[in-house]
């Protein structure tokens, strides 16, 4: 299959390597401006000819480059004005130049009409959803997005701050930075979730990914194991991380921000042409940030830097590459652990009486989390009704450094308590490799009067592994509520090296190795104008192969393959066309397992993988000339294959054996509205409800909520206010937070329950932009409110934090 999949890419790039540029072509550029004067930013200009589209950047401007002289005529359409056209006329070795500026009060809007809307946080269009260039409205898949605009609102200076404006979503875990699963664990309707998926492809980290190159966060819901695979998503859904893309003019933007904490931040924007016809494109984000922590001891430092180059060779042939070059170093968080095997005895935050100023570490216990992520893709229009599209990822992740936690002591000390807590340290050297291939046929044509939008596609993902790490060792006891045990400031790198280096046993040296070969095909037909039916499948064969212990030059004896079989299908009717949709859907996800060495034969064999099946239905708005977006769903997830343990009597014994007839049931609501009423006025909510319950299991956990689920009830709002005209021109304020209901992080038989409380966050921001300069002041969590987030932990957030910000635009 890789020698397939290799000779296929090679043919490919042998025939791009054979076009080359048509000579004597000519181009069309323009910029369109509002009746204020203000760039008409991110709306779409298109070709009536081949239906060739460009969106105009972040000044308005737009270019098409090596046309063929002749006639073309554009067209632009603003809802709820009449489209108009113009026919502009391009000659050889000559760049047409047209200006636009837009009349609010008019129907008609010059000789060229405009796709777009008014209110940029609603934005919802992508390609990535569905691998296929369709609205949302026409998309039976619920799914949300956080976009650059918001984020630069919010001054949002981390990943996990930009993520609390996604509807049902909560951080479950910060990035702790450990080999093999380093990066943060967030709940998406039920189910735990970490970032890795970057431009819909493997794009994996050990630490946070810098939001300095981030376009937007799209977060899909459900289980989208038919387009996505298994490997790198969730039941609950997956994240996808949309990059920055070079734009056709020289521009960007410098910014520094400071706060509370020791916040420092800088970040660089930079974009340019690298040649006359603007067919080739570079934009550079950079980044460096530096805070520490309202603990005793910890920090944050990170230095991320982003090349991006796109290439259009002709009308038909563009490449883009994208490099993500990210090298951070941090403490570990302090999330006390809860012990998992004995009845708890505090059941709060509270009733623990620990003071979580205190950090439990030292700032010489530190974790490097380099990363690489280098995106290269290539699109080639091979008709007008077909384009292929080649992507190739490859992702390194490393984790080099000392990972500690601390933990209450277990039921085989001589007093179990929740007093003395254990703090346990490894020295980690861990380094995984991802390479993930797809091959997408893409294709818009009729079969009579229906319209069929279909993807066909190869994808190849590859997973390295190795490990080189010192064994968990218990580096003391300290009292978790008493700030004068002398213990406490003992926990040290040279201690530590020396602890280390008297531990017998338990080295962890070896290597793992999985590949996934996949096939999927994927059509979006309208049946009618307004009924649209989607129906996909994937073929999915995992293989895992033997890990090697370097220590005893063994081969474990974990081979073993699983081939899955992934439907997704999906109805739309647009009640009123392109405002108003009611969907429904049906999607599959699965996860492979791994085998498990049976006591008695009759129970041995291959685990077969786990699957999810979610039913969905709602609404999605997008009405009153693009200033109310809304989507409304109801879900329900049945997880089934789930393994169990079970007890069986033979000859006399009692063995414990495994099967796999356990399930889990998530079902909940979910509610996204984005709105703009009035001029400057914004206002972005989320609600999400999840009810989960583990239906068959073993017995501890019987009909109990698992602790992956997060909090039932999630709320997020943001409302902010932007003079347009006036003295006061350009000056904003904004205002929103954070719901989160009870969490159960330990949520069974035999620990009985820790919840954490319900929490209400309030946040404000102050913003001013005129011309090229932009000051922005916030204040995050106002009151100052101690909440906490967890899972099977209990980790303090952030208290009262100020941060203010300065940016110059060029």
């Amino acid at each position: 299959m890789i020698r397939k999949i290799s000779a296929l890419l090679l043919m490919l790039f042998s025939f791009i390597a054979g076009v080359h540029a048509q000579s004597s072509t000519g181009g069309i550029k323009g910029n369109i401006v509002t009746s204020e004067g203000e760039a008409a930013a991110f709306v779409s200009v298109r070709i009536e000819q081949h239906s060739r589209g460009t969106v105009t950047d972040a000044k308005g401007d737009f270019a098409f480059r090596r046309l063929e002289p002749g006639q073309y005529v554009l067209q632009v359409s603003l809802l709820g004005y009449e489209p108009v056209a113009e026919t502009v006329t391009v000659t050889a070795n000559h760049t047409a130049s047209i200006t636009v500026r837009l009349q609010v009060s008019k129907t008609q809007l010059s000789e060229v009409t405009v796709v777009g809307g008014q209110n940029k946080l609603a934005n919802k269009e992508s390609d990535f959803i569905a691998k296929l260039p369709i609205k949302n409205l026409e998309n039976p898949q619920v799914y949300n997005v956080v976009g650059k605009e918001l984020m630069k609102e919010q001054v949002i200076s981390s990943f996990d701050d930009a993520l609390k404006n996604a509807p049902g979503v909560t951080r479950l875990w910060s990035s702790t930075g450990r080999g093999g699963d380093g990066a943060g664990y967030y709940t998406m309707r039920g189910f735990a979730v970490q970032p890795t998926m970057v431009n819909g492809i493997a794009g994996i980290s050990n630490g946070t990914p810098d939001p300095a190159d981030i376009e937007r966060i799209e977060t899909i819901k459900g289980p989208s194991g038919t387009l996505f695979g298994s490997s790198l998503v969730s039941f609950g859904g997956l994240i996808n991380i949309v990059t920055k893309r070079p734009y056709d003019a020289f521009g960007g933007e410098i910014s520094y921000t400071g706060g509370t904490y020791g916040l420092n931040r800088v970040t660089a924007d930079l974009n340019t042409p690298l040649n006359k016809d603007k067919s080739a494109l570079l934009r550079t984000n950079a980044a460096y940030h530096s805070e520490g922590s309202f603990q005793d001891a910890g920090f944050k430092r990170s230095w991320f830097l982003a090349p991006s180059l796109s290439y259009r060779v002709n009308d038909r042939l563009s490449f883009l590459v994208n490099t993500e070059f990210y090298s951070g170093e941090s403490t570990n968080p302090t999330m006390v652990f809860l012990n998992r095997g004995r009845q708890l005895i505090a059941r709060t935050p509270d009733q623990l009486g620990i003071d979580f100023t205190r950090s439990f570490t030292g700032n010489d216990i530190v974790m490097k989390t380099p990363s690489v992520n280098i995106f290269g893709q290539a699109n080639y229009k091979l008709s007008d009704k077909w384009t292929s599209q080649t992507s190739v990822s490859r992702s390194t992740r490393r984790s080099n450094g000392y990972y500690s936690y601390v933990m209450f002591l277990d039921q085989g000390a001589a007093v179990p308590n929740d007093t003395l807590l254990s703090r346990y340290v490894t020295h980690q050297n861990s380094t995984t490799t991802a390479t993930d291939v797809q091959q997408n046929f893409i294709g818009d044509f009729r079969i009579g009067s229906m319209r069929n939008r279909l993807v066909a596609g190869l994808d190849f993902l590859s997973q390295y592994t190795q490990n080189d790490n010192s064994p968990y060792v218990r580096f003391d006891l300290v009292n978790a509520i008493n700030p004068k045990d002398p213990r406490y400031s003992q926990l040290n790198r040279p201690a530590v090296d020396a602890l280390l280096a008297q531990a017998k046993g338990g080295q962890v040296k070896n290597a793992t190795t999985n590949y996934t070969y996949s096939a999927y095909v994927s059509d979006v037909l309208n049946i009618t104008d307004q009924l649209i039916a989607m129906a996909s499948v994937r073929v999915d064969h995992f293989v895992a192969k033997p890990s090697k212990d370097y220590t005893t030059g063994e081969k474990s004896d974990d081979d073993y393959s699983q081939t899955s079989v992934s439907p997704k299908f999906g109805l739309i009717y647009q009640v009123v066309k392109d405002k108003v949709s009611l969907f429904a859907n049906y999607m599959n996800g699965f996860q492979n397992v791994s085998p498990v060495t049976q006591p008695l034969p009759e129970y041995s064999g291959v685990l077969k993988p786990q699957q999810a099946n979610q039913f969905e239905g709602g609404v999605k708005l997008n009405v009153f000339n693009n200033k109310l977006s809304m989507s409304a769903s109801y879900y329900n997830i049945l997880v089934s294959n789930m393994t169990r343990s079970i007890d069986v009597e033979k000859g006399g014994n009692r063995y414990q054996v495994t099967i796999q007839d356990g399930s889990q049931r998530s079902k909940g609501v979910e509610l996204d509205l984005i709105a703009n009423p009035l001029p400057g006025l914004n206002m972005v909510a989320g609600y999400g409800y999840n009810d989960s319950k583990m239906v068959k299991s073993d017995s501890s956990i019987l009909d109990r909520r698992p602790t992956s689920a997060g909090p039932e009830h999630l709320v997020n709002w943001w409302i902010s206010y932007t003079a347009t005209s006036g003295k006061l021109h350009g000056l904003g304020i904004g205002f929103g937070g954070n719901y989160g209901s009870e969490n159960m992080v330990v949520n069974s038989k035999a620990t009985g329950t820790f919840t954490l409380p319900s929490y209400t966050v309030l946040n404000a921001g102050l913003f001013y932009q005129v011309n090229a300069y932009r000051i922005a002041l916030k204040l995050d969590n106002i009151t100052d409110k101690a909440y906490y987030s967890g899972w099977t932990t209990v980790e303090r957030m952030m208290p009262r934090r100020f941060s203010a910000s300065v940016a110059f635009k060029f």
